[in-house]
């Protein structure tokens, strides 16, 4: 699979589920921890964990301190990033 289908692969992901869309939207290009993303959203942070390791595993975002247990600091990749700036493109057109 080239780049470009693989970037319309995980644009579809984000563009299937809700919360994943509300989490990408949330961290935007800042650095956040999953009870900010949680209270923002009005999405339990429960979830938001779960979206956080689906989107890490398809690596949209990445964790900045994967040694901490509570506090983790998410940020989105150069990937999340090209996503987010895509869908944010297609919210003005």
């Amino acid at each position: 699979m080239n780049r470009t289908q693989i970037l319309i692969k995980k644009i579809a992901l984000i563009k299937a589920s809700r919360y994943r869309n509300s989490i990408l939207f949330s961290i935007g290009y800042n650095i956040r921890t999953p009870s900010e993303i949680s209270k923002e959203v009005n999405i339990r942070i429960n979830h938001v964990s779960k979206v956080l390791k689906e989107l890490k595993n398809e690596n949209i975002v990445k964790c900045l301190n994967e040694e901490r247990t509570k506090g983790r600091l998410y940020q989105l990749t150069e990937e999340g990033e090209e996503i987010l700036s895509f869908l944010e493109s297609n919210l003005t057109s």
